[in-house]
């Protein structure tokens, strides 16, 4: 019997992890040490009261029962904790949870279009920016992000032809894989061209509390006008370690949350309770093991970066995210050839630049995954591999 399926998969091949997967077990058969940077999973533990929340509510038989709705409580911690950490208020009904951030980046366009409708998302930017519009029907149009312009939108370059189709916009800062942050302006500057162009915005803020060398991570509500034009995105799986508990949160346009909840209530049956309960310890307890973090991921960032450049690799410190954005070095012109040979002479994974779109080409990107003393011994191994002198 002969299958038929999806046209749309003609347009997937295989994920670059899958691919960094095989060679690192490749590696890992040859009997090498594999310095694993290419997947962005936090070494960390969550923190020991988040853990007894989720194992004690795990205890309740009831808590296996449909969710159905987020529970009062939940929506409680989500208000204070945008009140206490970005200065924000907001009310329960400007909130739902979601199965995390990428579950909700592929399933909001459904709310929001219909097929062939135009979005804006940005190249570089992170993979379901993009596949999610297109699994619902809808047409990317990047917009450039370059880095002369420190890899920060120039919203005067979209065409105005563009701007008048877009349905809605996607704009993370600090932005995986290119790792800069935003200041004021560009929030300013991005409601204004949302409010001249009926542009939804959509803002993916999965690492505001990494960020590095006194720089403020806040959030686009913050700015006057921001829930008029848009929704922020705000996941518990980099902040808290949490990233197979699959919880964050669409937070502002209260229209866009309903429209948003009328689809979903189609999909799934909402967040399993003990995540919940985990997410409401996360949100309500100290703070101080997400700040000791962010203090530790800077110093691996300092160590690499900085480490990289002592020998001649010139890459720039990464001013947020759990990333480090690095030029391939001189006499390389693909991404992914220098990844491979890198794996090959050093055991060190990393990921191609140009998995993140086209203007990722030129680039890789590193995980800051292992401890300093890890990463200043990454350093030796480049430097003594030779890959730098081709």
């Amino acid at each position: 019997m002969e299958f038929h399926y999806a046209k749309r998969l003609e347009s997937f091949q295989a994920g670059i992890f899958a691919i960094l997967n095989e060679k690192k077990e490749e590696l890992i058969r040859q009997g090498r040490e594999v310095y694993n940077l290419s997947v962005g999973t936090p070494d960390f533990k969550p923190a020991p009261h988040v853990m007894e929340a989720v194992y004690k509510a795990c205890q309740d038989p009831e808590n296996y029962k449909y969710s159905i709705v987020d529970m009062p409580e939940l929506l409680e911690a989500v208000v204070g904790h945008y009140e206490r950490r970005y200065g924000v208020h907001i009310e329960p009904e400007e909130i739902m949870s979601i199965n995390g951030s990428q579950e909700g980046m592929a399933h909001i366009a459904l709310a929001l279009c219909d097929a062939g409708d135009v979005v804006l998302v940005p190249n570089p930017g992170y993979p379901i920016f993009s596949i999610g519009p297109f699994l619902c029907g809808a047409e990317p149009v990047t917009y450039d992000l370059k880095p002369e312009n420190n890899f920060m939108p120039d919203f005067d370059s979209i065409p105005e032809e563009v701007a008048r189709k877009a349905k809605f916009i996607i704009v993370s800062y600090p932005l995986n894989p290119v790792c800069t942050a935003a200041d004021d302006f560009v929030y300013e500057e991005l409601i204004r061209f949302a409010e001249k162009y009926d542009i939804i915005v959509l803002h993916d803020n999965a690492y505001s509390d990494i960020i590095y060398d006194g720089r403020k991570g806040g959030s686009f509500l913050e700015y006057e006008g921001a829930k008029d034009v848009g929704v922020e995105f705000y996941s518990l799986s980099k902040s808290y370690n949490l990233t197979g508990a699959r919880i964050s949160f669409v937070i502002g346009n209260k229209d866009i949350i309903r429209k948003f909840k009328t689809v979903r209530s189609q999909i799934d049956y909402g967040v399993f309770k003990p995540v919940q309960y985990g997410a409401i310890a996360a949100l309500n307890g100290p703070q101080d093991a997400v700040i000791a973090q962010c203090e530790e991921y800077e110093r691996r960032n300092k160590a690499l970066c900085g480490g990289l450049r002592s020998i001649g690799w010139n890459v720039p410190d990464s001013e947020g995210t759990m990333f480090v954005w690095a030029p391939i070095p001189e006499g390389y012109t693909s991404s992914e050839t220098f990844c491979m040979e890198l794996a090959d002479k050093t055991g060190v994974i990393c990921t191609p630049g140009s998995s993140f779109g086209s203007l990722g080409e030129g680039y890789v990107r590193f995980a800051l995954v292992r401890d300093v003393p890890t990463m200043e011994k990454i350093v030796h191994v480049i430097d003594e591999s030779g890959i730098l002198k081709k």
